[in-house]
């Protein structure tokens, strides 16, 4: 029940934190499982945010296990549907929590579920697709092993900025790979060796390859034109945007690098505080108005204002 809320809710809040958001093939949201989400790990938490908003069932993912240490965060993660996945790095002695991950997610396919992994292992803020892991390998081949008709869909996801707020997306769909397409029966490294020399194209041909200081190349591949009528119509409601939200922006901003001090996940911090603090905020806005003016349409603000968000992002500089 709080999932399919906050979807809603995180559905509504998209185009505010994202100008643009371009997709290869919009069928493919609909699509039912039992289905593994093979995707690229450019930008944290956000990743996992924008698929499962956009996605038209239940998304399970799978996350670091580091993240599941504490045990209040581990049940707030669980709530939303994640599950923890062990590296070698952190710690041996928890690789074996890794098996019960994977029977959860087989039970989950057993009931036409969809399970997304980071095919890539870790997050790196950057343009460029990293050697894959064996974990969606072995995922696909266990449960093809099982007899589950699992389908594998490799997705490519990237982003104009990795620190500015309104950034334009591309999500790119691979072609989905099934049990059929893999000798998953041979011996199990050559199994694993034949499925990431499968889902790698499928990866590649999306994943933008593009140097960090590339701004012609991050030009060409991301900007978004925007017609002369629609900066005049919005002009002032994105002033208007930019006042009342830039104290609630820089001080979010600064919340989240105090509280996080890890690299990579600016927009992850800076997302989930204010899916937090933003409807408190408009709240404080409304009833403050209330109070100056004692009309109770002061109370509309709150209709009002995230209008004048989404027309200063759509106005915005967009790049870097």
């Amino acid at each position: 029940m709080l999932y399919s809320s906050v979807k809603i809710i995180a559905r509504l809040a998209l185009p505010i934190y994202c100008r643009d958001i371009s997709i290869n093939n919009k069928e493919l949201l609909k699509q039912e499982g039992p289905l593994i989400l093979a995707a690229n790990h450019p930008n944290s938490f956000l990743d996992a945010i924008i698929l499962c908003t956009l996605f038209d069932g239940t998304i399970y993912s799978l996350a670091r296990g580091d993240a599941f240490k504490k045990k209040w965060f581990a049940k707030i993660l669980t709530t939303f549907k994640m599950f923890p996945v062990y590296r070698v790095s952190e710690g041996t002695e928890n690789l074996e929590e890794n098996y019960i991950t994977f029977d959860l997610c087989k039970k989950l396919f057993k009931k036409k579920g969809i399970v997304l992994i980071f095919s890539e292992g870790r997050c790196i803020n950057e343009w460029h697709l990293r050697p894959l892991k064996k974990g969606t390998a072995r995922l696909a081949i266990s449960s093809w092993e099982a007899g589950i008709d699992l389908k594998v869909l490799p997705v490519s996801i990237n982003y104009s900025s990795f620190q500015k707020f309104g950034k334009n997306i591309k999500l790119d769909f691979g072609e989905i790979i099934r049990k059929k397409d893999i000798n998953y029966k041979d011996s199990h490294g050559n199994a694993i060796r034949q499925f990431n020399e499968t889902l790698k194209p499928q990866l590649s041909k999306y994943v933008l390859e593009i140097e960090e200081n590339d701004k012609e190349t991050l030009h060409e591949s991301f900007y978004v034109e925007q017609p002369l009528l629609k900066k005049i119509l919005l002009f002032i409601p994105a002033v208007v945007g930019f006042v009342v939200h830039a104290p609630l922006y820089y001080f979010v901003k600064w919340l989240g690098d105090t509280l996080i001090k890890e690299e990579g996940h600016h927009d992850a911090k800076l997302v989930a505080l204010l899916f937090i603090l933003y409807p408190l905020f408009l709240l404080i806005v409304g009833f403050t108005l209330l109070s100056f003016t004692g009309n109770w349409l002061s109370l509309l603000s709150i209709l009002v204002l995230p209008f004048t968000a989404w027309s200063y992002v759509q106005l915005k500089k967009q790049l870097d």
